[in-house]
């Protein structure tokens, strides 16, 4: 290098440096055309190790580059040093509902948006809620007008197709009319036999994938087999296709409506289950491509009721359209602990090892496994319920790197856009996570900011679709939200929108 040359670049490296700029609090929510992230450690969501000093470059909304090393600089750059940070793949919470009001009362729609960001989530599969209204919701989301995660939606067929519907050119007209109307899948929970296999064969021709809500039913887990679902929700069916007797023993006075009764002996179900059976389903749902989402979180509250109850969480995110759901109350779904007892808790207990065994079995065997949180119900705050999934997950068994892959990837692939997101890859959606910390030694770490636990608010920045969302800042804007209508919680007059899960 000659000495005019060496002066030459040492005069322009300045100006270099000054057209570039590190991202602030203040670009909260403001498109960026280039974000460099620099000295990153990547776990890119396959399963793999961490990998790192990595250089991700994000042009618009998608990945252009990994590589070791600093990458070129250039003019305009918006630089995140990530040195000691984790970047993973945004989250993404394959069951879920879009909500906003609890029990009669309105809760705003950035609340659930915003504690979703800043929980690391940056897609959400709505498997039921207010299809038109989500189905908005979907496009502001889609154009950034809106402050929201991706959003897919399945619309929901409903229990036994109604009346109207129960012929086979009907309900294949329903389907086709659910298509047409712009869902991406498609949700169902008890259906008879003929329905479900209608229903299937014509989702499949529709291009529609399916989620099963399985459940006391005509149809199980083997039905999931035969017509070939993509996804089974939570978990009921998979046992109950398994009982050595063939049905569950219900006691007499057993009312499947009243809830205290359903959640009390749903506690009882894995233990009926007969394992040679139970490995037999398993088999099946793997040799059949049917995936298990077993929302693990959802029905925690059964095995340790005071724990969900006192959750130091509450305290600075619990909206008050939430508390008033919660409280036990036999018109609100999951609100069943009217006269709750250690004996339910303990056959919870055990209910939940023998479940955490058959999700691992499923996964030694080769099925594909995600997880998504159903919060809004049963004392689960939103994304709050999807952490604690993957803490689950974890105690089930699971590598923590396996983790990860289940609640990125592995979602990805239920519905299917594996080619999209789910990965830290060059050409995918620029949908990311920057830790301040090593989540794979501590989940909690993946918590918004709470009082009480210390390892909380981890996340810097989560960026959905290039957009980077500081993590702290919308934190704090949902603890204002909480806060603000804590003050004057109005009672919603309208008509309630039905909840669209039975868990």
């Amino acid at each position: 290098m000659t000495r005019a040359y060496a002066l030459l670049t040492t005069a322009l490296l300045p100006l270099v440096l000054f057209a570039q700029s590190p991202l602030t609090p203040t670009d909260s929510g403001v498109k960026q055309r280039r974000i460099v992230i620099t000295n990153a450690l990547v776990v890119d969501g396959s399963g793999t190790p961490a990998n790192g000093p990595r250089t991700i470059v994000i042009e618009g909304n998608r990945i252009t580059s990994i590589a070791p090393g600093p990458a070129k600089a250039l003019a305009g750059d918006r630089i995140i040093d990530a040195r000691n940070k984790y970047v993973l793949p945004g989250l993404i919470n394959v069951h879920a509902h879009i909500q906003d009001e609890r029990a009669g009362w309105p809760m705003r729609q950035d609340y659930q948006f915003l504690v979703w960001l800043a929980s690391g989530i940056t897609s959400v599969r709505d498997v039921g809620s207010n299809y038109e209204k989500s189905k908005a919701l979907r496009q502001q989301s889609q154009s950034n007008s809106i402050t929201a995660p991706r959003l897919f939606l399945y619309a929901v067929l409903g229990m036994n197709p109604a009346p109207s519907e129960a012929n086979e050119a009907a309900l294949r007209a329903r389907v086709q009319q659910i298509k047409n109307n712009g869902a991406d899948g498609l949700k169902f929970f008890e259906i008879s036999d003929w329905a479900m296999r209608i229903m299937q064969d014509e989702a499949h021709m529709q291009g529609l994938r399916t989620a099963h809500h399985t459940a006391v039913a005509e149809t199980n887990a083997w039905h999931d087999i035969k017509y070939g679902t993509t996804s089974i929700e939570h978990w009921y069916g998979i046992p109950d296709a398994a009982l050595r007797d063939g049905v569950q023993n219900f006691p007499p006075q057993f009312n499947h409506q009243y809830e205290v009764d359903r959640f009390r002996y749903a506690g009882h179900l894995f233990r009926q289950a007969d394992p040679v059976k139970l490995g037999q389903v398993l088999d099946g749902m793997v040799k059949a491509n049917v995936a298990w989402s077993p929302t693990l979180n959802i029905y925690e509250a059964a095995r340790d009721l005071l724990r969900y109850q006192t959750q130091p969480f509450f305290k600075e995110y619990l909206h008050p359209a939430l508390e008033k759901f919660f409280a036990p109350d036999p018109n609100n779904h999951g609100s069943f602990f009217l006269n709750w007892t250690s004996a339910d808790e303990a056959e919870w207990r055990l209910n939940y090892r023998l479940w955490m065994d058959a999700v691992r079995d499923f996964g030694r065997r080769g099925g594909l496994i995600g997880i998504g949180e159903d919060a809004g119900f049963i004392y689960n705050l939103y994304g709050f319920g999807m952490i604690r999934a993957m803490e689950l997950h974890q105690e089930a068994g699971f590598h923590p790197l396996q983790v990860v892959a289940q609640a990125t990837s592995n979602n990805a692939r239920i519905m299917g856009k594996e080619a999209e997101i789910g990965y830290v890859r060059p050409g995918y959606l620029a949908d990311l996570i920057i830790v301040d910390g090593n989540p794979l030694s501590d989940f909690r770490i993946l918590y918004p900011k709470t009082e009480g636990v210390p390892q909380s608010g981890k996340i810097e920045w989560t960026i959905k679709d290039g957009i980077p969302y500081h993590g702290p800042t919308i934190t704090a804007q949902v603890k204002r939200i909480v806060e603000q209508d804590r003050k004057s919680p109005q009672p919603r007059a309208a008509i309630r929108i039905e909840d669209q899960d039975g868990h």
